[in-house]
This record gives C-alpha cells, sequence and structure tokens, in this order.
C-alpha cells in the first residue's frame, strides 16, 4: 500500500534518516517520505533490506557511538530523523544481558541518534519521530525490556520536546498498534492468538506500515508545525477499546 499525500512540494529536498528503515514499519516510513520526494537514507544491519527508489542504505548499529558519529558526520544536511530500530526478545528478556541488549537498542539507540543529529536538526529546524507502542502504554508480561524501553521513548520524546524546542526542533513520536510485519507473522498466522487482536481493534483489521507512515509524515510537514512532545498512537482504536 502505497502512501497518498496531496502535495509533495514541501518535503521535496530534504533528507531523513530513518534508523531500521530496511524492513518492516521502517521500510514503510521509508516508502512515504520517498514518495513524497524527500532522499531517505535507511540505516540498519548490514545486508537487511534492498535499495529502491529515493531509498538508500547505509549500515548502522545503533548501539555503536563510533557508527553513530560517522554516519552523521557524512551528511550535509538533515531535516528529517525517525527512530524505528529497535528488536523484541519474547520470555528471554529476564535475562540481565538480554535485558540490557534490548534497552541498548530501543531506547539508548534512539538517544544516541537524537543527540548525534541534533546539530544538523537545529540548522534545518527539522522534526525527529520516535516510534513508541501499545506497549508505552500497557504492561508487556513476556517482554519486560521491550515494554521498559518503549515507556522510556514516551518520556524521553516529552523530555526532548521541551529541551529543544527552542531550537526550532520537534520531537513526537507514534505509538503503533498491530501491524502486519515479520516480527507479527506468527501471531497472524495463530488464531488463537490473532482473534482476541483483531475483536479488540474497533477498525477490525491489522495495520500496515503505510498505516504508520502518513501519521509520521504528517508530524515533520508544516501542518504539525505547532506540535511537540505528542505520543499518537496510530492502532485502529484498539488502545480505547
Amino acid at each position: 500500500m502505497a502512501v497518498e499525500w496531496g502535495s509533495t512540494s514541501e518535503f521535496e529536498g530534504k533528507t531523513a534518516l530513518i534508523t531500521g528503515g530496511a524492513t518492516g514499519i521502517g521500510l514503510g516510513i521509508a516508502r512515504g517520505f520517498a514518495a513524497a520526494g524527500v532522499h531517505v537514507i535507511a540505516a540498519g544491519l548490514p545486508g537487511v533490506g534492498a535499495p529502491e527508489h529515493g531509498i538508500e542504505l547505509r549500515d548502522l548499529d545503533v548501539t555503536s557511538q563510533t557508527q553513530t558519529s560517522a554516519l552523521i558526520a557524512n551528511l550535509d544536511r538533515l531535516d528529517i530523523l525517525v527512530n524505528c530500530a529497535g528488536i523484541i526478545r519474547r520470555d528471554d528478556e529476564f535475562d540481565m544481558p538480554v535485558f540490557e541488549q534490548v534497552i541498548d537498542i530501543n531506547l539508548n539507540g534512539a538517544m544516541r541518534l537524537c543527540v548525534a543529529c541534533r546539530p544538523l536538526l537545529r540548522e534545518s529546524r527539522g522534526a525527529i519521530v520516535n516510534i513508541a507502542s501499545m506497549l508505552t502504554f500497557f504492561g508487556g508480561p513476556r517482554v519486560p525490556a521491550y515494554t521498559a524501553s518503549k515507556g522510556g521513548i514516551a518520556q524521553l520524546t516529552r523530555s526532548l520536546a521541551v529541551a529543544w524546542a527552542a531550537e526550532g526542533i520537534r520531537v513526537n513520536a507514534v505509538a503503533p498498534g498491530w501491524i502486519s510485519t515479520p516480527l507479527t507473522a506468527a501471531l497472524q498466522a495463530d488464531p488463537l492468538r490473532s482473534a482476541p487482536i483483531l475483536a479488540r481493534t474497533p477498525m477490525g483489521r491489522w495495520g500496515e506500515p503505510a498505516d504508520v507512515a502518513g501519521p509520521v509524515l504528517f508530524l515533520c510537514s508544516k501542518a504539525a508545525a505547532f506540535v511537540t512532545g505528542v505520543i499518537l498512537p496510530v492502532d485502529g482504536g484498539y488502545s480505547v477499546s
């Protein structure tokens, strides 16, 4: 599904960096920005994804300050940062090394990118969108690290929104609901697990990555010029049902 955007003129010539932008929700967002005329840099682990029109792949381990700094140092400009890199390790997150790894990727990784990109975003008066989750709001009994990291994303978003507003940098987040991606393929294939999800989702379907892309584009557009510090659910009504 492609993102339909009424006018691409405000995005043409801009550059967006999307971590985790080669697969799943990140790829959906990358495609949305590319369709709007943005030069997209999709940064992630080596060998993941394939180049597409308007989307440039770069290698990046978000837990590495060295790699993060080197990537940003090679950018001439940056208008948009989307922190979408993340992992989930169901049941294994009760082991401390796994817990720490998930936090380092999902939460610390987002902070590394935000701080590294701040000078370029200040220059462009740009926007940051972090990817939160339904587990930003609910407890996840099988994923304590993922849940903690996504709760942290919400507070990080609010804190940076307040801290950097005077520099013209807006910081928001979207909280996707149940989205059809490779990470949720097993859930979708299991009727006993997918049926309760669909029953609670008022719109009655799984979301698509393109469903997330539209709100992200909005938050980075002039239409959202007075919006910062928001955690926007994109969940088909799941969180209010």
